[in-house]
């Protein structure tokens, strides 16, 4: 019989441990999404892959997002954690301001992180401290830019052909 660990207690003993650091929670889809402090970030992830019950001791994916709306907390990072011993999955989010687009290296935690914060931070330009080699990965060394920062209309003003009455809007 599978002893799978409910969301319910993840977030319990997340909210026991970390008490204010823990900022909001939702379930998606299943899913358990956390939203934490940012200076907390690397204690909490420590913690989720050292508890004795718990166990989540993969990073599966950490990535970057752009919310140019959200006023000082336009910059995030998502990082996905899987337990292989409860076969249980994780989202924890952080948020920080655009001007202060910093965040703690966790590759001393999960090595698996290295190019992942590579690629935050050559598309959004999120630093991460503590990085061994923070450099870009995809993109060209010399762009002046991050690419996947929301900085651009969507749409080219000066096209004619995109008009609405084409689209049926």
């Amino acid at each position: 019989m599978e002893n799978k660990i409910e969301n319910h207690l993840v977030e319990s003993l997340l909210r026991e441990q970390f008490g204010d650091a823990i900022k909001a929670s939702e379930e998606s889809y299943g899913m358990l999404d956390i939203t934490v402090s940012r200076d907390k970030i690397v204690e909490i992830l420590h913690w989720l892959r050292d508890h004795s019950i718990l166990q989540f001791n993969f990073l599966t994916s950490l990535c970057g997002m752009h919310f140019p709306e959200v006023k000082n907390a336009e910059l995030s990072v998502v990082y996905h954690l899987h337990s292989f011993i409860n076969n249980v999955r994780i989202r924890l989010h952080i948020f920080f301001p655009a001007n202060d687009a910093n965040a703690p290296s966790v590759i001393e935690l999960f090595p698996t992180a290295n190019w992942m914060e590579r690629e935050a931070f050559d598309f959004f330009g999120i630093r991460f401290t503590g990085h061994p080699d923070l450099r870009r990965i995809l993109n060209v060394e010399d762009m002046q830019y991050h690419p996947l920062l929301k900085q651009y209309p969507l749409e080219d003003g000066t096209r004619t052909d995109k008009e609405d009455k084409y689209f049926g809007r």
